[in-house]
């Protein structure tokens, strides 16, 4: 009786049954815990008032055993955990011993009473759900964990990069975060976006390592990235590193980023513009409710301090040069802009239908508007990717915007050609076509940019399995665009995105030439000023199949 009221003590300061056990946590000046040894006096005097000394030798009988099936079973899955500071000093042990001692007290407590034992064995199971689910995070050591590890190291191990198909492709993001306080809505959003994939949050601190006196700055705050995903709710993991550019830094992590064949797939940045940080710790919807957290949300408040554009680490051809390393790495990539706008609790619970949409089309080489390459259908798949989650798909629908130029195209014919495509793709999607002779006239009637797009190649799909178009993607250099031509296509754009919740736009591919990198930024820009929350998407990979 006195050491199970130690026990019943321990239980209650400890606060996992809650309320339930909460008066046993009284003691008196010296420790003695009077209403635990008083509630165990109860309990024992219960047992004995069954009155039948074979009911009570029964009771106490598959309580022993059912003791003793849980340290088998604890040393069972240390055994099979491999654990390499379990060392029993039982000359005999063996996992053999400890499942051939699970078994034999099972059927032993069946064998004595069927009913006691099945009752026992149901109030273990609830007890140990509710202890697994209410553990304060202290340091006892989980042997669920574990476990885990051995069985995630196990199965990683077989998961083999060469045998990737693109038949079950799924967005691996890494998405590079600056200050994670102005960009809490876009890790929200890739947290959707991923599909079950690999999602890791990369950050680079700038500086010589060199120079460190003590410590590593990037484990010492490790454990505030960690609070800040427990409180936003989003199943990311979190890559820190030092470097000294944050260019060098992001190489980092593209390559080593991480584990096994489970590598990043798609790189997602934020815009680079003179827009002055959101504060996204602001907004009360941003975080979730947490019961046990390592770190208090206040915690990490304080640590991610608000930044303010001339706090940037890098310059626009820095920038630029970040973008064509992503693709020289073969690497999908996507600039992020506007989603301190994104209101996902006012889409989840509204009644409105709001809209995602896809243009595929590149607007800074617009004669091939006809051709969905590599690009269009990347993007393609990622609007339809978002739309087919539980948060998005039943207050959305996805629209897939068709340009067209009626002056010169055959509008019936190419509007066959994107239904047929999305059938292909099996992507169920409304087709709603935009006439764009109004921006084409900025451009002249002899420029090269503004030939027919009935004259362009037909897509030509080499690969039945894949559904991946042979054409290259096309470059075209920002000096050929003028100004009033992509305010036109902007304002087309802020046109037709009434009641649209994201929008996702061709990403032309960056020029080579380091003169032409800031106009290459500034006309981005202008693409994307008004829009609602924009991603600028450019596919390096195939990531749709038709096989399935």
């Amino acid at each position: 009786m006195i050491g199970s009221s130690r026990i019943l003590h321990a239980l209650a300061k400890d606060n996992i049954y809650g309320i339930l056990l909460s008066p046993a946590t009284k003691a008196t000046l010296g420790g003695n815990p009077w209403v635990a040894v008083l509630a165990s006096w109860i309990l024992v005097w219960m047992v004995l008032l069954i009155g039948s000394l074979n009911e009570i030798a029964e009771l106490t009988s598959i309580f022993f055993l059912l003791s003793y099936f849980c340290t088998n079973l604890a040393t069972l899955a240390l055994e099979l955990a491999s654990a390499p500071n379990f060392r029993p000093t039982f000359k005999l042990f063996s996992w053999h011993t400890s499942l051939l001692g699970c078994a034999g007290t099972l059927v032993m407590m069946f064998f004595i009473n069927f009913i006691y034992a099945s009752i026992s064995i149901i109030l273990f199971i609830i007890l140990f759900m509710i202890l697994h689910y209410r553990a304060p995070l202290e340091s006892w050591g989980s042997i669920s964990q574990a476990l885990m590890f051995h069985q995630v190291r196990k199965y990683l191990l077989l998961l083999d990069s060469r045998k990737d198909h693109v038949k079950f492709w799924r967005p691996n993001m890494l998405l590079m975060v600056a200050n994670p306080r102005s960009c809490c809505e876009l890790i929200h959003f890739v947290n959707d976006l991923k599909k079950g994939g690999l999602f890791l949050l990369g950050h680079v601190k700038v500086g010589q390592y060199q120079e460190v006196t003590s410590g590593d700055p990037c484990l010492d705050e490790m454990p505030y990235w960690l609070g800040l995903v427990d409180h936003l709710r989003v199943k990311a993991f979190t890559e820190l590193t030092m470097a000294p550019s944050v260019r060098e830094g992001m190489w980092q992590l593209i390559r080593i980023g991480g584990l096994g064949a489970m590598k990043p797939n798609t790189i997602i940045l934020g815009f680079y513009d003179n827009m002055l940080p959101q504060d996204s710790f602001q907004k009360k919807e941003i975080f979730k409710e947490v019961k046990y957290a390592n770190l208090e949300l206040k915690e990490v408040r304080t640590k991610f301090l608000s930044r303010s554009t001339s706090d940037r680490q890098m310059n626009p051809s820095e920038y630029v040069l970040l973008m064509k390393d992503c693709i020289k790495m073969g690497k999908n990539l996507c600039l992020a802009r506007n989603f301190h706008l994104l209101d996902k609790e006012k889409i989840i619970k509204s009644s409105e239908t709001y809209y995602i949409d896809a243009w595929p089309v590149n607007f800074t080489a617009p004669h091939t508007r006809m051709d969905y390459n590599t690009t269009c259908l990347f993007l393609l798949q990622l609007a339809c990717v978002l739309k087919m989650t539980n948060n998005w798909k039943k207050r959305t629908c996805l629209r897939v915007f068709l340009c067209i130029d009626p002056r010169q195209d055959d509008t019936m014919r190419l509007q066959y050609r994107l239904e047929q495509l999305l059938q292909l793709l099996r992507i169920s999607a409304s087709i709603h076509l935009v006439a764009i002779d109004n921006c084409l006239q900025y451009l002249g009637s002899d420029s090269a940019l503004v030939q027919s797009g009935t004259e362009s190649q037909e897509t030509a799909y080499s690969d039945g399995a894949t559904g991946a178009p042979t054409q290259q993607q096309a470059v075209t250099s920002p000096k050929d665009l003028p100004q009033n031509y992509l305010q036109a296509v902007n304002q087309l754009l802020v046109d037709k995105m009434q009641g649209t919740a994201v929008c996702f736009l061709y990403l032309p591919e960056p020029p080579s030439d380091s003169t032409e990198h800031m106009r290459y930024l500034q006309q981005l820009q202008i693409l994307t000023d008004g829009l609602p929350p924009t991603m600028l998407v450019y596919g390096q990979s195939l990531v749709t199949s038709t096989a399935l």
